[in-house]
């Protein structure tokens, strides 16, 4: 698939694109903190930016863009106000930030200003369209989601659980990630060997972050009829009077049940000094829920390629628009480096 980075004010580049000619937007615009001095912090994008990204969008098109937890309210309206259709709100949760607090020591210690950032809101939106989403992803290919391109790894164990004390003969549209609850699901269900369904929660998989979720033990659904609720290492069926009971093993961190994108080092490269850049992981995973196979993906706030160096990375063409030349020559170089399988050289 093709790629570029434009050089500009997006709200320009974006005039001068095709309407409905992109099949997603994936975007970490600015939060308006006025983050480390930086000029392109300095606000929030306003109705103008989202008004001109729903031109180019194709109709049903999936915008997401991340948000800072002061202003994203502030976001969400601009998005909404420009005509986009909120559909959700995605949290990504993360160990590795760090507070930017005034300490108050010698004024009245232990006091502070900030609390340690731990967490973004990434606005999920949707252009509107006529008709039904059927009929408009048979048109454009867009206005659903990829449900089974993302979702969350189970084992073999949670999902023969599943499957041998789903209730039979009832509706269901996907299961959730409590392993003790019964699920109501036609006969004959079979667990998704993909896994659970996608959930408005992303993480990294750091301690920090783990550490907040709850051990789930061992456990055992049992017969009704029969006393016996004795836990269970490893998956077993005791047959009983009204039928078998059935326990399952594999406990652990209920942070299994979301999706984990880790960060690495290699994500941003030795001499990128952009200093808001996201894990490869994410943005690959965020880019795969939204845009169709083959689709073309669009991030008006490129910054240093995170949304273009996974978008290749899926298959999906790319088109970033950033104004800083300084990152837009780090876009490119990321993104040739990742389709060509090695580090960016970023000082050449």
């Amino acid at each position: 698939m093709s790629w570029e980075i434009r050089d500009g004010d997006c709200r320009e580049v974006m005039a001068s694109m095709a309407a409905s000619s992109v099949d997603a937007i994936v975007t970490d615009p600015p939060y308006g903190l006025s983050f480390m001095g930086k000029g392109w912090d300095h606000g929030v994008p306003g109705v103008e930016f989202w008004t001109e990204a729903l031109r180019v969008a194709k109709p049903g098109a999936h915008l997401l863009a991340f948000g800072g937890t002061r202003t994203y309210h502030r976001l969400a309206c601009a998005i909404e106000d420009a005509g986009w259709e909120i559909r959700d709100c995605v949290m990504w949760v993360y160990g590795s930030g760090f507070p930017k607090s005034h300490n108050l020591k010698d004024e009245w210690a232990g006091w502070g200003t900030a609390l340690k950032p731990a967490w973004e809101p990434v606005i999920v939106a949707r252009k509107p369209f006529k008709g039904t989403v059927a009929a408009n992803v048979l048109e454009h290919g867009t206005g659903a989601i990829n449900v089974d391109g993302c979702r969350v790894a189970t084992t073999q164990a949670e999902r023969d659980w599943m499957e041998a004390t789903a209730r039979p003969n009832q509706e269901t549209s996907g299961w959730g990630a409590n392993q003790g609850t019964r699920l109501r699901a036609p006969a004959g269900f079979k667990a998704p060997e993909g896994g659970r369904w996608p959930a408005n929660l992303i993480h990294d998989g750091s301690e920090e972050v783990v550490g907040l979720f709850p051990q789930s033990k061992d456990g055992v659904a049992v017969n009704r009829n029969r006393g016996d609720r004795k836990p269970s290492a490893v998956p077993y069926v005791a047959k009983g009077a009204n039928g078998p009971d059935v326990g399952y093993g594999g406990g652990g961190s209920a942070a299994r049940f979301f999706y984990c994108a880790k960060a690495s080092k290699a994500d941003r490269g030795e001499g990128n000094n952009h200093p808001t850049v996201k894990p490869t992981d994410l943005m690959a995973y965020l880019c795969r829920l939204v845009t169709p196979p083959g689709g073309t993906v669009l991030d008006p706030f490129c910054g240093s390629g995170s949304t273009g160096k996974a978008a290749v990375r899926e298959g999906f063409g790319f088109i970033g628009i950033e104004r800083e030349a300084e990152y837009a020559e780090l876009a490119r170089r990321r993104i040739q480096a990742a389709l060509e399988g090695r580090a960016p050289d970023l000082f050449g």
